[in-house]
């Protein structure tokens, strides 16, 4: 089986997201890339974007905390290029997506001056103001209005009504958190392309939700109130997968159980969400009236919500929430402008219309200009998209982590109790505690139950009904009757339960491995020594044929070459004896030669007797000496041949013995074959027979 992993990224970019780039808290630093393009971008890119040190910018240097121990920002910003090129975004793109860091870090040291008496404000045309523009592709002027004016449409008519000094802040920070955002995106959307998934499968999947925590400052605004209102409808998620939804199965089960209280936050919710006289319809209501003002929509709440047992009425414009977490009091100021979303047209036409393709390339839920989504609040916005989380998690089974924080000054190694119980209390983790000692955690249904731990039952008698089985095997192995419950559909097992059934499980299964181990031994012994024997068989027939065929071939050559032999010796025995014999017949003929002419020459002499008997010729004894040594030399050698010829006989009839007693080998041997053939033949059908019975036994 194979498992393919896709990775994807869902993008919920909600305003408390955002709002960390222009907002921290006393020793807290802002995203870390701020930071890691100050420390680690090279000497050319330092240039190309006029980048400072983080400590001069005042979106940076507003918490005092600059540096992490430990940390180092220039090395991790090395690892950031590293990863970028990774996931295949090019080189000119990274720059790009620097400059805008660099130009949220300039907008951030933008300041402005009052041109008026009625408090009216300009910002000032100085090195920040040069460097944002450059970054953003701008120029000096269009951004300088687009920060201190603002325009408002009356039918095809235009006016442009100039910014106090906070309104113009609060649109410089807009600005800021808009192109972060944006910028953002643009990067969930470049990862999702390299990783080159198609269609989402959704149907098994593993999702992780990392959402900021609970937020509680001096002075809380429009961005904590979001940032609270979505960690309460995620702590009434929390609430219902570990408290409602748990206690109801074991009601719902037959399961008798003791209800554990918990803090639920639904009259929370109800304050926010309720309408049409809730936070949000509230300040949606208010934010539609062109005259209305912050203090306004205060006096709005207290009007309509003091009877909400979490609303809190404060003096001017602030209001108290009674969250799960405790008590938070927000400031009014500038709720509506923010809430009516202060990326306005002008701030549209000024982005779009500059020379930067990363927030054109951005993904098309953020493109500028969207008819749907600029018609609605940013509450309504927040809501929505909390709503789809929502949904979206509900089709998943949750697995929470709470995430505790041990001192309020952000220093390593020391332990708060106050905050880490307050922490506890708040997010209901005691309850939880309590409720898993109380409750039972494992639960199978009978079937799941029966189908892993039956086997553990040796007793065949015992009914196969999963329910009937699961209780056996609960009373079998003597556990507790306080240490589970059997409902109608499932059975339920408190803590450790579970660990020592799956504990005597693998004791089992180990043993039922040991014995199928040794059967598995046995058999495979066995089946060797079958192999064994037939491959002795089989290797005995081989050889045996291999002996025959070099039996043979040794008989044609011997049979071949012997007459051959023979034949050159006999030929070289007669032509010996022709040459003696030729010899030997020249030599007798011309010493008959030469005994004719000697008496011829005394028949002569008779005729003449008047010559002396002193002339006759006398043949000296040296040369009679030589004729014999040489004639008894012939006879050695005549001897010596009829020896030799005498011997080769011999050789060949020993030969032709031996080529007899050969084949009369052979034919035994052959005899010997043909039995082991036979022999051979029956080990076959044996082995055939046998395996034939296995595979029928299998």
């Amino acid at each position: 089986m194979s498992i393919s992993i896709t990775i994807h990224f869902l993008n919920y970019i909600f305003s408390f997201d955002q709002s960390r780039v222009v907002q921290l808290a006393n020793g807290e630093r802002s995203y870390h890339i701020f930071y890691q393009l100050c420390a680690g971008a090279p000497s050319t890119l330092r240039d190309r974007l006029n980048l400072k040190m983080a400590g001069e910018y005042k979106y940076l240097n507003q918490s005092e905390c600059l540096v992490i121990s430990g940390v180092d920002d220039g090395m991790k910003f090395h690892k950031l290029e590293e990863a970028l090129d990774i996931v295949q975004i090019r080189k000119e793109d990274q720059e790009q997506a620097f400059a805008m860091l660099a130009a949220v870090l300039w907008l951030g040291n933008i300041s402005f001056q009052v041109v008026d008496n009625e408090n009216h404000v300009e910002a000032l045309a100085d090195e920040a103001v040069n460097s944002a523009a450059r970054l953003i592709n701008c120029s000096a002027q269009d951004l300088i209005l687009a920060l201190s004016t603002h325009k408002i449409q009356a039918g095809k008519d235009s006016i442009t009504k100039k910014l106090t000094l906070q309104q113009a802040i609060d649109r410089r920070d807009a600005l800021s958190k808009f192109i972060y955002a944006d910028l953002f995106e643009w990067l969930v959307v470049q990862i999702n392309k390299s990783f080159e998934v198609g269609e989402l499968i959704t149907g098994r999947s593993i999702s992780i939700l990392d959402i900021y925590g609970f937020e509680s400052f001096k002075n809380n605004s429009f961005e904590q109130f979001c940032i609270n209102y979505a960690n309460e409808r995620l702590q009434q998620h929390f609430n219902r997968h570990l408290f409602k939804l748990k206690q109801q199965e074991y009601e719902e089960d037959g399961i008798d159980w003791a209800k554990v209280d918990f803090q639920d936050n639904q009259e929370c919710l109800n304050l926010f969400e309720k309408k049409p006289l809730g936070l949000l319809s509230l300040l949606d209501e208010e934010s539609n009236f062109p005259n209305a003002t912050d203090l306004t929509f205060a006096i709005k709440l207290k009007q309509y919500l003091n009877g909400n047992p979490c609303f809190k009425g404060e003096r001017g414009r602030a209001f108290g929430v009674c969250h799960y977490a405790g008590e938070v009091v927000y400031d009014t100021n500038g709720f509506l402008e923010k809430n009516r979303d202060p990326i306005h047209s002008d701030f549209i036409q000024l982005l779009s219309s500059c020379g930067c393709q990363v927030l054109k390339l951005a993904s098309p839920s953020s493109q500028f200009g969207g008819l749907e989504l600029s018609m609605q609040s940013v509450g309504t916005k927040f809501k929505s998209q909390l709503f789809k989380l929502m949904h979206q998690l509900e089709k998943t089974t949750p697995h929470f982590i709470r995430c505790i924080k041990p001192n309020a000054k952000q220093l390593p190694g020391r332990y708060d109790d106050d905050l880490v119980s307050q922490q506890f209390r708040c997010c209901g983790v005691l309850e939880v505690v309590r409720i898993s000692r109380s409750g039972y955690p494992t639960r199978m249904t009978h079937q799941e139950f029966a189908g892993r731990y039956g086997f553990l039952l040796m007793d065949t008698n015992v009914s196969r009904d999963p329910l009937s089985l699961s209780v056996a095997v609960l009373k079998k192995f003597n556990v507790l009757p306080e240490m589970y419950q059997v409902g109608y559909t499932k059975v339920y097992l408190r803590m450790g339960q579970i660990g020592t059934l799956e504990e005597l499980r693998k004791q089992f299964l180990q043993g039922i491995v040991g014995v199928q181990r040794y059967f598995r031994g046995g058999q495979a012994r066995r089946n060797f020594h079958e192999l064994k024997q037939g491959v002795m068989i089989l290797q005995s027939f081989v050889r045996g044929e291999n002996i025959r065929r070099k039996f043979n071939h040794i008989k044609n050559k011997c049979t071949a070459s012997a007459p051959k032999v023979v034949d050159e010796q006999l030929v070289a025995t007669v032509y010996l004896q022709s040459v003696i014999r030729g010899w030997l017949a020249r030599k007798q003929f011309n010493n008959m030669h030469k005994m004719k002419q000697l008496t011829h020459e005394n028949s002569n002499s008779k005729r003449k007797p008047g010559k002396k008997i002193s002339e006759v010729k006398v043949i000296p004894q040296e040369q009679i000496d030589i004729q014999t040594s040489i004639l008894a030399e012939l006879q050695k050698r005549v001897v010596k041949a009829e020896a030799t010829i005498g011997q080769k006989e011999e050789e060949n009839a020993a030969l032709q013995e031996q080529l007899q007693q050969y084949e009369k080998r052979w034919s035994d041997y052959e005899g010997k074959m043909k039995a082991m053939e036979e022999m051979w033949q029956m080990q076959m059908l044996s082995l055939q027979s046998c395996r034939c019975q296995k595979e029928s036994c299998c």
